[in-house]
């Protein structure tokens, strides 16, 4: 019995870190920006995009210069 009585102390102690961390968090602004997050890979899509035909430009040249010489 005494053993229940130390456990259940216990996970109550671990409870009130968790909850202290979780309100720490909150207050600190991690969970402010909900929106960019997912509209971010959006952008970056654009400017891979941007960069892969930038890559095909430059190796187009390179094949139409080495087939010149």
């Amino acid at each position: 019995m005494e053993v229940i009585y130390i456990l259940l102390s216990i996970s109550i102690l671990i409870a009130i870190a968790f909850l202290l961390a979780f309100v720490w968090s909150v207050k600190k602004g991690q969970y402010d920006d909900v929106v960019s997050p997912s509209i971010r890979i959006l952008y970056d899509d654009q400017n891979s995009n941007k960069q892969n035909k930038i890559t095909t430009e430059n190796l187009s040249s390179i094949n139409h210069n080495q087939q010149n010489q």
